[in-house]
């Protein structure tokens, strides 16, 4: 797993397509903020819902914990999976790979830990789309 813990601090990461986050965890007051935004004004409700999942799931463990998460790349929902992996990533190391919260993610999603490593497929020379052909007219 991609996370790394910096004396009091916990970094780690999550990617989904071309969506990179990046997730750095602090002692505080339990504040998201996903590019200097609160969780509150990001997205839509689906979105935040998706990114709420691992914080729902571990809330005893982060009470003290400030989440700050700056992500690029991608589309809003490829930018809300890889937010959640690198919350339920660094929210695993802050728990000290707590293995009672582990299997609590893998229960829920096994995604969460793991991450989705699938891309869109390349389009191929002369072709519009990755599959699609020119019709063929037999008249």
């Amino acid at each position: 797993m991609m996370a790394k813990k910096t004396g009091k601090d916990t970094i780690s990461t999550g990617k989904k397509k071309t969506a990179t986050a990046r997730a750095s965890f602090k002692e505080g007051k339990g504040e998201v903020r996903i590019n200097s935004h609160p969780l509150e004004q990001w997205g839509s409700d689906y979105e935040r819902g998706i990114i709420m999942e691992p914080l729902q799931i571990a809330q005893s463990y982060i009470s003290n914990c400030d989440i700050s998460v700056n992500v690029i790349g991608g589309g809003r929902m490829g930018q809300a999976v890889a937010t959640r992996t690198a919350i339920a990533r660094g929210i695993y190391k802050w728990s000290k790979n707590n293995e009672k919260l582990r299997q609590a993610f893998l229960e829920y999603d096994n995604k969460l830990l793991a991450g989705d490593s699938r891309l869109k497929e390349a389009c191929k020379p002369g072709r519009s789309k990755a599959r699609a052909r020119r019709q063929k007219s037999y008249r």
